[in-house]
C-alpha cells in the first residue's frame, strides 16, 4: 500500500470514528452516564489521534489529546457529559471532520487562518473542564480514591514508583497505532523518569516486515495513579501485547518473574532496570545470587505470553471485513453490465440457429450471469440507517437553535439501498427534515392550544413496495393550508383563479420554483423554498415524490426510489420499431385489448374497474398503423394502476440502465434507455412519472369515463 492509499484510509476511518463519536454524544443527551457510550467516545478520538501520529499530523494529535484528556476525566467521574459539554464536543467533531476533508485534499494540513483561529478558541474551552473547578471525585468513590491530576505532581520524588515492561503487538501499526503515543499518554499520569527502548526481538534484515512492530520499551513511571487507571491507558492493545506493570513496593519476587520472562524471549533486562531506577545494584545482586523459589512464576509467565497470541487466534475465526474503493465497485457493476448484454445476444444467436447444446449452454451461462449480478449489486447495497441516524444532529441543533423540543423517530433502518442512491438522498432529506422542524411544527404555546403534546415528533420511514424503496419524512405539526396554498399560486399565476385542483394536485404546486406560503422568512428553511431542487435531485435518481397532509395533524413526504441505478429485471414491449422497458416488479399483469375496445378512449373497463390507459404511440408519435392486435401491460405505481398500450410483448431481460443525456433532460416518462443484444436501443420508462401525467389529465373538468359496466374480460 503506498502512501496516498494509506492515508485516504485513515481520513475514511477518522470520518466514520466521527460518526461513532457523534452518535453516542447524541445518545449521551438521551442516556446521561451511559458508560459504553462514554466509552465508545473516548476510544474513537483515543484511536483518531494515534493514527493521526503516524502521520505526522502533530497538530491533530495536540487537538485530540486535550480532547480526550476531558473525555479521560469523564471515564473516571470526575467531570459530568451536560449540554454545554456534549455541545463542545461535537464541535470537536466538526472541526476534525472539516480538517480531515482538508488533508483528504491536499495529504497536507492547508487550514485557514480563520479555521486555526477556531480550533484555539475550542481547545481554549475544553481547557475549563481540565481545571481543579471543573472536576470532582466521583461519587461513589471514597476521597482517597480520587483521580490523580493530569499534569506532574509538584515533587515527582514523592510519587510512587512504577515499572512498567512494554512489547507491543506485531499488528500494531496495521491496527494503526504509533507505540510511542502510549509511552507519552504516560505523562498524564505523572513523571516519566526513564525510558529504554527495546530492540532484541528484531529478526534479521532478509526477515524484516516493514509493517511489523517489534517496538518494546522499559519505563520508569512515578505516579499516585492506581493499577486499573494505567491499564486503561492500553486498552486498545492489551489483547495483542505483552504488558506487564510492577506496582510500587511490588517486591523483589515480582522482578524476578519479570527478568525470566523475558530472558525467556532472548532479552536481557538486567541493566535496563538499573537505568531505570527502578532496581539497586544490590537488589540485582540478590536476584541473580538466589535461584527462583517456586517455578509457578515462570509457568504463569509463559502462559501470559501465550495470551495475546491465543486471543488472535481467537479474534482471526470471526468475520473479516475489507475496504474496496467505490470506483472500484462502479467499474466491476459496468463489467457486469457489458457481460450481460453479451451473453444476451450469445443466448439471441443460440436460438436464431437452433443449435441445441448452444441453447443449453447460453442458458446455463445466463443463470451464472444472474448470480454475478446479485452479488456485485449487494456489494452496493448498504442499509438507510446510517444515513438517518445522522439526523439525530440536525434535529438536535435546529430544535435548540428554534427553542423547540423535537425528538427524532427512525424506523426500518435496516432497509437496503443502493451505496449512490442513498449517498445522494442524504441533502433532499436535509432540506425536508429541517422543513418539518422549522415551518411544519408549531411551537410549544401553539401546540398546548391545540391540545398536543408539548415535545414534536419527526419520523423518518423505509420500507419496500413493488421493487422500489420508499422513504418517508413526517411530522406531527399543523399540516399544509390547502387555501393558503392555492391563494399563492393564483397570485403568482401558476393557476388561473377559475382552475380546480385536487388535493393531490395541490401539493404539488409548492415544488414550482421559489414558491414558499410562509408568513416570514427564515434562515434555515420555507415550506416550499428549494423544494424544486429537491423535486430535481430525487427525479434525478429515477424517483417520485409525494405528499399527504391533513391540516392541524401533520404532513408526510414519500419519496419513492428504485433499489439499483444500474441494473434491474425488466419487461420489454414493442410500438411500431420501437421497445421499451418498465421495471419488471411494477408489471401486475399483461392482457389482450378487445378489438372493439378504441385505445383512444383513454381508459378499460378491467374486471369491474377503470383502468387509465396510455398509448405509447400516440405518447411518443410513432407513426404507422398498429396491428390487428393489441396488448395492455397493467402497471402499479405508487398505490395506482394505469395501462399501457402496446404492439408486442417481448418478454423478460436484464437490464442495464444508461442514464439519457443531458439534451433529453425535459422529456418526460423516459428515466433512461438500455441497449439489446442486437445493439438497437429500448427506452426506459418512468412509471411514476407516467402514472401522474395520467392522473392530471383524469382531474375534475376532464372527460370522465362512464361508470363500469358487467365485466367484459
Amino acid at each position: 500500500m503506498n502512501l496516498d492509499e494509506a492515508l485516504s484510509m485513515f481520513v475514511s476511518e477518522s470520518q466514520e470514528l466521527l460518526e461513532q463519536m457523534e452518535a453516542s454524544l447524541l445518545d449521551l443527551e438521551q442516556r446521561p452516564g451511559d458508560p459504553e457510550a462514554i466509552n465508545a467516545i473516548f476510544r474513537a478520538a483515543h484511536t483518531i489521534k494515534g493514527s493521526a501520529g503516524l502521520f505526522g499530523f502533530d497538530e491533530i494529535v495536540g487537538f485530540t489529546h486535550v480532547a480526550e484528556s476531558v473525555l479521560d476525566n469523564v471515564r473516571l467521574g470526575s467531570v459530568t457529559i451536560d449540554p454545554p459539554l456534549a455541545g463542545l464536543l461535537l464541535r470537536c467533531g466538526d472541526y476534525l471532520r472539516e480538517w480531515m476533508q482538508t488533508v483528504a485534499a491536499s495529504g497536507v494540513d492547508t487550514r485557514s487562518a480563520a479555521m486555526r483561529e477556531q480550533g484555539g478558541v475550542i481547545v481554549t474551552a475544553l481547557g475549563h473542564y481540565l481545571t481543579a473547578e471543573h472536576r470532582s471525585a466521583p461519587a461513589a468513590a471514597p476521597a482517597a480514591a480520587a483521580p490523580a491530576p493530569v499534569v506532574a505532581a509538584t515533587d515527582p520524588t514523592a510519587a510512587a514508583h512504577w515499572h512498567l515492561s512494554l512489547r507491543f503487538g506485531r499488528n500494531l501499526f496495521r491496527d494503526g497505532f504509533d507505540p510511542l503515543s502510549f509511552v507519552r499518554y504516560l505523562q498524564g499520569f505523572g513523571e516519566i523518569a526513564h525510558v529504554e527502548t527495546c530492540a532484541a526481538a528484531l529478526p534479521r534484515l532478509s526477515e524484516l516486515e516493514p509493517d511489523d512492530c517489534r517496538l518494546g520499551f522499559e519505563v520508569a513511571l512515578r505516579s499516585d495513579a492506581d493499577r486499573a487507571r494505567i491499564e486503561s491507558a492500553f486498552d486498545f492493545v492489551a489483547d495483542e501485547s505483552d504488558l506487564r506493570f510492577i506496582e510500587p513496593h511490588g517486591g523483589l519476587a515480582r522482578f524476578r518473574e519479570l527478568i525470566d520472562a523475558r530472558a525467556a524471549a532472548g532479552e536481557s533486562i538486567a541493566d535496563m532496570l538499573l537505568r531505570c531506577g527502578s532496581l539497586l545494584p544490590g537488589e540485582l545482586d540478590r536476584l541473580q545470587a538466589a535461584a527462583p523459589a517456586d517455578p509457578a512464576p515462570e509457568v504463569e509467565s509463559a502462559m501470559a505470553a501465550d495470551a495475546p497470541t491465543a486471543a488472535r487466534e481467537a479474534r482471526s475465526a470471526g468475520p473479516n471485513m475489507v475496504r474496496v474503493d467505490a470506483t472500484k465497485l462502479d467499474h466491476l457493476i459496468d463489467l457486469v453490465g457489458e457481460l450481460i448484454v453479451a451473453g444476451a445476444g450469445a443466448a439471441q444467436v443460440a436460438r436464431r440457429h437452433r443449435v441445441k447444446e448452444l441453447v443449453q449452454a447460453t442458458a446455463q451461462i445466463s443463470r451464472l450471469m444472474e448470480e454475478v449480478r446479485d452479488s456485485a449489486l449487494d456489494l452496493r447495497m448498504v442499509q438507510i440507517g446510517g444515513t438517518f441516524n445522522r439526523f439525530q444532529r440536525v434535529v438536535r441543533d435546529v430544535s435548540q437553535e428554534l427553542g423547540k423540543d423535537i425528538a427524532l423517530h427512525i424506523s426500518g433502518g435496516e432497509t437496503e439501498l443502493d451505496k449512490t442512491v442513498v449517498e445522494k438522498l442524504a441533502d433532499p432529506l436535509t432540506h425536508l427534515v429541517r422543513n418539518a422542524i422549522d415551518h411544519g411544527i408549531e411551537s410549544a404555546e401553539e401546540r398546548a392550544r391545540a391540545g398536543k403534546p408539548a415535545q414534536g415528533r419527526v419520523t423518518l420511514h423505509a420500507y419496500h413496495d413493488a421493487g422500489c424503496v420508499v422513504v418517508e419524512v413526517g411530522d406531527d405539526g399543523a399540516g399544509l393550508r390547502r387555501d393558503r396554498i392555492l391563494r399563492k399560486a393564483i397570485e403568482r399565476g401558476l393557476i388561473a383563479p377559475e382552475t380546480q385542483l385536487g388535493e393531490r394536485e395541490t401539493w404539488q404546486l409548492i415544488f414550482e420554483p421559489g414558491f414558499s406560503t410562509a408568513e416570514q422568512i427564515s434562515n434555515l428553511s420555507g415550506r416550499g423554498v428549494g423544494m424544486d431542487v429537491v423535486k430535481r435531485n430525487i427525479a434525478a435518481l429515477r424517483g417520485s415524490i409525494d405528499i399527504r397532509s391533513v391540516e392541524g395533524s401533520g404532513t408526510t413526504l414519500s419519496i419513492r426510489l428504485p433499489l439499483t441505478l444500474a441494473i434491474i429485471d425488466g419487461f420489454m414491449m414493442g410500438v411500431g420499431g420501437s421497445a421499451y422497458v418498465v421495471p419488471l416488479d411494477m408489471v401486475v399483469e399483461c392482457i389482450e385489448l378487445p378489438r372493439q375496445h378504441a385505445a383512444d378512449r383513454g381508459w378499460l373497463d378491467l374486471r369491474g374497474e377503470v383502468l387509465p390507459l396510455v398509448s405509447l404511440r400516440e405518447l411518443h408519435d410513432i407513426g404507422g398503423q398498429p396491428g390487428r392486435r393489441q396488448n395492455v401491460v397493467v402497471v402499479n405505481g405508487g398505490g395506482m394502476r394505469v395501462g399501457l398500450v402496446v404492439d408486442q410483448l417481448m418478454g423478460e431481460l436484464q437490464t442495464v440502465i444508461k442514464p439519457l443525456g443531458k439534451v433529453f433532460d425535459g422529456v418526460q416518462g423516459i428515466g433512461g434507455f438500455t441497449i439489446l443484444a442486437n445493439g438497437s436501443v429500448a427506452l426506459l420508462l418512468d412509471v411514476p412519472t407516467l402514472i401522474r401525467e395520467t392522473e392530471r389529465r383524469s382531474l375534475p373538468g376532464a372527460a370522465a369515463p362512464p361508470a363500469p359496466q358487467p365485466a367484459v374480460l
